[in-house]
């Protein structure tokens, strides 16, 4: 099976971490980086070649990494010359088969990948999105009120809960196939495209366990999580 990882970016929220280093090479539990941690999982889920989509600090990434074998993974790359967002880079991989996982690499998550992309195979989905609940805190007394300004309702601090994507993809290349090569392009405008175009979307939601690192504070709190709860990432490995 094929994965493709997005890790690409600049990681301009995690700074000054990220001025050494690229963001997939950020340590997690002061253990090993977290892109290590996804490729152990994918392999674990029956996920045999693995391609990186680089630019920011490729060279970095490919020398840790080189060809995979010692994660017993067929590992390469392809560089984007420039920015192409989150679904251009898929449109310069030539090689895709018809179905494929794509995610972010920097996602500490205990999702089983091979069930989720088994589900999209089941489904026949064009796109699978793999969605997570997350709320926000409004810091700030909420007013509602009418045409006139006549006030009905106040809420106190209201926190509400949204069904977010977890940077977690199975695509068709079929879908990729139909968009312009080497343009960027990202994954909302993928959801507003693919929703118009009427493809077959549908979100696969995941309850347990997921954390982008790509801000400060959820760096410090996946640090501290992937301590006290190793096995829930690793299990056996």
């Amino acid at each position: 099976m094929r994965a493709i990882i997005l890790a690409g970016g600049k990681g301009t929220r995690l700074k000054p971490y990220t001025y050494s280093l690229p963001k997939p090479l950020m340590p997690i539990g002061g253990e090993m980086p977290i892109l290590e941690i996804i490729l152990k999982q994918l392999k674990e889920h029956g996920f045999n070649h693995i391609t990186m989509a680089v630019n920011y600090m490729a060279k970095i990434i490919k020398a840790f990494f080189g060809d995979g074998s010692d994660w017993g993974l067929k590992i390469d790359y392809s560089l984007e010359k420039k920015p192409l967002s989150t679904i251009g880079p898929l449109t310069v991989i030539d090689d895709l088969p018809e179905n494929f996982l794509v995610m972010n690499g920097d996602i500490l998550s205990d999702i089983n990948y091979q069930d989720f992309f088994n589900w999209h195979l089941e489904e026949d989905n064009e796109v699978t999105v793999a969605t997570f609940k997350r709320s926000s805190k409004i810091d700030f007394g909420v007013l509602k009120y009418k045409e006139n300004q006549e006030i009905f309702e106040f809420i106190e601090k209201p926190e509400y809960n949204f069904d977010v994507s977890m940077g977690i993809y199975a695509i068709k290349r079929s879908v990729i196939e139909s968009l312009p090569k080497n343009e960027k392009y990202g994954f909302d405008e993928l959801m507003i495209d693919g929703i118009k175009k009427r493809l077959r979307i549908k979100a696969y939601p995941h309850t347990s366990y997921w954390l982008d690192i790509g801000r400060s504070d959820d760096y410090e709190v996946a640090n501290k999580d992937y301590v006290k709860k190793k096995d829930k990432f690793l299990n056996s490995l």
